[in-house]
């Protein structure tokens, strides 16, 4: 078995140790030609000891079809940081630039390999990472009724498919059918249950919940304004923003909330902010810079 950290020749290019200055090379661009599972562990993480060899020859079983990168979170605590890894191991799927796929914790031999089948057939699934292109540029355009029912045919046939449930919920939760998207996230099989799409939707739910309500934004800008150190009224104006559509100007009021007081109400603003990254891309500018920003305040 291969320690922790180690790989051998004959793995060639199939795993291979990664860090901050290779991730986009590595995994980014690597997954436009075929999947890239990333495994986020530590020296000191004992299922990871388990998990990582269990993947590696898995991978290695795959004969190509996927690859594998490791990434030291100890090593490499600001992409940990950016990708929002809060638990090892913590084992994240990229296809085509994005991450499609994922799960924490320990998993048996048998599961990795279903996971690592699964991922390796996106590169040749029979056309399921076009039609989930497709439906992702519906849902982009407009089309979310048209969308849903793509997604919705997609998980017909692959009902373990993350980027398909994750999908089919944020199609309806942009036609207002928010208890359905819930109910469907909730319902979400096991074995993606906690994949980086699913946990997207859920954050998109919390969002759009709160959305329903939002104050005023003008009442909320004008009682900042007059009362800058409430720290409730700046929350609730950035809920507004984020309502409106204005994500970077509501990253900025929980920032500023977070660097006046980081504490307020359980840490509220940190969490919020939390919420916002899980719902977007995790390579999105409003991410990187949130993170970069609310990490320079946590560490000054």
């Amino acid at each position: 078995m291969l320690g922790l950290g180690q790989t051998t020749k004959a793995a060639g290019d199939l795993v291979k140790d990664g860090s901050e200055a290779t991730f986009m090379q590595d995994v980014i661009e690597a997954s436009r030609e075929v999947p890239v599972i990333v495994d986020f562990w530590a020296p000191w993480c004992g299922p990871c000891k388990t998990l990582g060899p269990a993947l590696e020859s898995a991978v290695q079983a795959a004969g190509g079809k996927v690859r594998m990168v490791k990434i030291d979170v100890d090593q490499n605590q600001m992409i940990a940081g950016q990708l929002r890894i809060q638990s090892i191991p913590t084992v994240y799927a990229f296809w085509q630039g994005q991450p499609v796929d994922g799960f924490q914790g320990a998993l048996s031999g048998s599961e990795v390999k279903k996971f690592i089948d699964r991922v390796a057939a996106l590169a040749g699934d029979g056309g399921l990472a076009d039609a989930i292109a497709a439906a992702e540029q519906m849902l982009e355009e407009g089309a979310a009724a048209d969308a849903a029912e793509t997604f919705a045919a997609i998980l017909a046939e692959e009902p373990e498919s993350a980027a398909a449930l994750g999908g089919l919920a944020r199609a309806w939760i942009a036609v207002g059918q928010i208890d359905q998207a819930e109910a469907l996230v909730a319902n979400a099989p096991p074995a993606i249950a906690r994949a980086a799409e699913v946990e997207a939707a859920r954050a998109q739910i919390a969002l759009a919940k709160q959305a329903a309500e939002a104050g005023p934004l003008d009442q909320l800008a004008a009682q900042v304004a007059a009362d800058p150190g409430n720290p409730q009224a700046r929350f609730d104006f950035a809920q507004a923003l984020h309502a409106a559509g204005r994500v970077d100007e509501a990253v900025d009021e929980l920032l500023e909330l977070f660097r006046r007081d980081r504490e307020w109400n359980d840490g509220a603003a940190r969490a919020q902010l939390f919420t916002i990254f899980d719902a977007l891309k995790p390579q999105d500018p409003i991410v990187l810079k949130g993170r970069r920003r609310l990490s320079s305040m946590i560490f000054a």
